[in-house]
Parts: C-alpha cells; structure tokens; sequence
C-alpha cells in the first residue's frame, strides 16, 4: 500500500501585505503569541505521520532554517538556569522532523516552487502544506487528505466553503460529487470573478499531489500576477487524471491576511490556560470603552452593509 512520506512546504513569498514587519523576517515566522506559524504547519505533517518535509525557501528566509536548527548555546543557558520545560522544548523542536530546505531562485509562483520539490520527492506521491496557512482540527487536516488519497489514489486538493461574494480571492473549484465531501473536478479557476466561479468551495492550502504535476507544471504558461499558478497546473493534470476535493473538518487561519493575523492571535490567546481570564476581561474593557465603534458597527450590520 502506497504511504505519502514526504512533505513539501512552500515558503518563498516576499510577504509583501506585513512590510514593514516582513522587511528583515519571513512571513512564516511571524508568531501565533510564541510560535512561529510555519512551526504550526511542520507539527499539522508530523502529526500527520511524516516526519521528511522540504521547505521551499527564498530570499531573507534564513530564520526559518535557524529555527529548526539546534542552538547550542540557548540550550546551555537553559540548562544552567534549570529550566527544564523551555530546554525540553527546544530539543524537540530540533528533532521534530528531518527538515531539508532548498531555495526558489525567483519568485515565480507557487507551481514554480513545487517544482524544486522534484528531486526530492522523487516518482512518490507527496503533501504540500502552504507555510503560512493553519489548520486548527481534531484530525490533521494532511492526515484527512491522505486517507482520502488511499482510497481513490488521485490528486486531492483541501477546500472549504467561502462566502459567494468573497470567491474572487481565492483559487476555486468545480466538479460532480462524489460523496458529501469529496467532489471529482473537472474545473479549477484563479481568483474568479463572482459569476463566473463554478462554486464557492476555496483551495484551503493543502494538497496531495501525485508526481505527474511536475510535468504540468512544466507546460504551464505564466497566469495571474505573471506567476506560475499551481490552480493552472492542476487544471491541466485534471485532463490527464483523476483530481479530487474534499471539504476538510477543521478551520483554516490565512495569516497572510493582517486581519485574520489578530483573529487567529486573539482565538489561540483565548485557548491558553495562562492567559484566557484575564486576556478575556481585558477585550471585555476594551470593547466597552469604544461604545461608538462598536454602536457603528452594529448600525452597519442593521443596514445590512
């Protein structure tokens, strides 16, 4: 029985939409309260059973790389002050995984940078996980992708369902359903516009792929932004093969997004044990002394804007 036992994530974008912030540090770094989120990414593949992942880097993305390295001296130190849970912490975070890391030389688009996975991943298929996308789920939302690939042996991309006026920000899809979840596509399309979307079912940023993209990747031309788009490639294996979707069970934090950036920040503060009373009653206070912004925004909601 065939296993997915790699991992690719993509993490080469110049995070342009958190400049300044992103100037001198990756996006993928930014931190979720003390976790980076690419770490959060790495963990969601592990838990998923597969500890080889290829992280597509670029640029100024050094960090990622020291982050899963050891550090020897941070260690020492924590050893010297006892501090056992952070020195515990740090080995594990080193050993979570073999990590590989190889650099996109041009920010050409999100098939591009798949296709540095190529020698790596070999004629076996393989999960991408985009590295700055989280999924929060009882079961790994890679691991519920996997079971489905050992059922059809096919392509499956992980959608979830958007608002219909909002399908023009996502990558989108459309087929014939197979089961309440799984869909068999037989369209996928970059950013449509609202009346030309086959559904409102968004790529959700993870992916089993089978080795035959990288050839579709190969014959596809530049689309939006003048990138390689990875929706393209699929279209075009699509033709060749089975491609399917499934809805996943979990909810997806796109922390590319600033505003979803303080939601997620905010939803995992609330989680912490350490921080939810007092984090809770300090957002009660703050709402109460912004009557004004928040009496606006109910108007708004009234008049249905």
């Amino acid at each position: 029985m065939t296993t997915i036992r790699k991992a690719v994530i993509p993490a080469a974008g110049l995070g342009t939409r958190f400049l300044p912030a992103t100037k001198a540090q990756p996006k993928e770094m930014l931190p979720i309260i003390d976790t980076p989120t690419i770490q959060y990414v790495v963990q969601e593949a592990v838990d998923s059973g597969i500890d080889d992942i290829l992280i597509i880097s670029g640029k100024g993305k050094r960090a990622i790389e020291d982050h899963f390295d050891r550090n020897y001296e941070l260690e020492a130190r924590l050893e010297e002050k006892e501090d056992t849970a952070l020195y515990n912490e740090m080995r594990r975070l080193a050993d979570m995984a073999n990590i590989h890391f190889i650099r996109q030389k041009e920010i050409n688009g999100l098939g591009d940078a798949i296709c540095y996975a190529r020698h790596h991943v070999g004629n076996e298929p393989f999960a991408v996980l985009l590295g700055d996308t989280i999924i929060d789920s009882v079961i790994p939302v890679t691991q519920q992708l996997m079971d489905i690939y050992a059922q059809y042996r096919a392509t499956v991309v992980a959608v979830e369902e958007v608002p219909r006026d909002k399908v023009s920000r996502y990558g989108i899809v459309g087929g014939k359903n197979l089961s309440d979840r799984i869909m068999e596509l037989n369209d996928l399309v970059e950013k449509p516009a609202v009346d030309k979307a086959p559904s409102n079912l968004a790529i959700a940023g993870r992916y089993i792929l089978t080795p035959q993209i990288f050839q579709c990747i190969e014959q596809t031309a530049k689309g939006k932004n003048n990138e390689v788009q990875l929706t393209d490639a699929l279209l075009l294996l699509l033709k060749r093969e089975n491609v399917l979707s499934y809805a996943i069970e979990g909810k997806r934090y796109d922390i590319g997004n600033k505003l979803d950036f303080l939601k997620t920040t905010v939803e995992f503060a609330l989680r912490r044990p350490e921080f939810s009373v007092p984090f809770l009653q300090f957002l009660r206070e703050t709402v109460a002394a912004h009557p004004t912004s928040v009496n606006n925004e109910q108007a708004s909601i009234n008049n249905g804007e």
